[in-house]
């Protein structure tokens, strides 16, 4: 049981980490552009505008995906109580790889807004 509990612990954690850095990108954006913290990619780091726009779409992107991951990432586990370590670990594992996709792919959208609302110098468009 404390096996299960552990992995039920370990899969909250990159959901509430979407829902706190996201809610920190809509409110706090890092004030100076900056190579440690951030979303830090070639378009977003163009300049104050593209810095300011990245961290809003994103944050807004990790909330709403952390919220949604967090009940799909918890509840599957309510399915394996009880039947051992190999089976709690192998979903956990699942769960945690699905999550790293989901965190991973939003630099996709992130980027097409980037690219749809700004040029190649960061220059936004009318």
């Amino acid at each position: 049981m404390e096996f299960w509990i552990f992995m039920v612990l370990m899969n909250a954690i990159v959901p509430v980490t979407m829902i706190g850095f996201g809610s920190m990108f809509l409110h706090h954006i890092p004030d100076e552009i900056n190579g440690v913290i951030g979303y830090r990619t070639r378009m977003s780091t163009r300049n104050k505008d593209t810095w300011e726009f990245a961290h809003q779409y994103c944050g807004k992107l990790w909330v709403i995906w952390g919220w949604i991951l967090l009940p799909l990432s918890i509840l599957p586990m309510f399915f394996v109580i009880g039947q051992g370590r190999d089976v709690a670990g192998n979903l956990g594992g699942i769960i945690g790889i699905v999550q790293c996709v989901v965190l991973l792919g939003s630099i996709f959208p992130t980027e097409r807004a980037l690219r749809k609302n700004f040029d190649r110098n960061g220059v936004r468009r009318q």
